[in-house]
């Protein structure tokens, strides 16, 4: 390579280096959801609900941390947030296990369980990769009725989380 193409290269190079440090790490390369009892996604997937693109990729609802929406703030998946739709609440007692496929393993702060903004469970990964399934088994916290529970998966090297909710009949 002569002179001249090697410093075209360079300046390419230096031109486009700081637009590569300043891309945000918007997805974590990691996918999972609730598959039991079926989460809102879940339902989705098997066709329980009708909704738009959400059917076809259950285990990709990711959003900053720190949300409260079904959709992980991703209007893609608005459907999941939609009340009024008809999902099907899985009859429980006060203490649930909660069982999630994991298509895509990533290292893992927490996992939070939330209902009406209230977290009743957390679980502590201290930055471990999950297994392709993984359960944890809920205490509800003496809640009664029909309930809709946030679950969130909190990755330790992003600022991004999965979200899922299920609907829940307690009781």
């Amino acid at each position: 390579m002569d002179s001249k193409r090697k410093l075209a290269a360079a300046a390419v190079g230096a031109a486009i280096a700081p637009f590569l440090v300043a891309i945000p790490a918007s997805t974590a390369g990691a996918h999972g959801y609730i598959d039991s009892p079926p989460s809102r996604q879940a339902q989705c997937a098997a066709g329980t609900v009708p909704c738009g693109e959400i059917k076809w990729e259950p285990q990709s609802v990711e959003g900053p941390k720190g949300l409260t929406s079904c959709s992980g703030g991703n209007g893609r998946f608005a459907d999941l947030d939609d009340d009024s739709k008809d999902w099907k609440a899985t009859q429980v007692g006060n203490t649930v296990n909660f069982n999630w496929t994991i298509t895509a393993n990533h290292s893992t702060t927490t996992w939070e369980y939330f209902i009406g903004g209230n977290r009743v469970a957390v679980f502590d990964d201290h930055g471990a990769q999950p297994p392709d399934h993984l359960s944890h088994t809920v205490d509800l916290g003496g809640v009664s009725g029909k309930q809709k529970l946030l679950a969130v998966w909190n990755i330790a090297d992003t600022a991004n989380a999965f979200y899922a909710c299920v609907d829940l009949n307690v009781g």
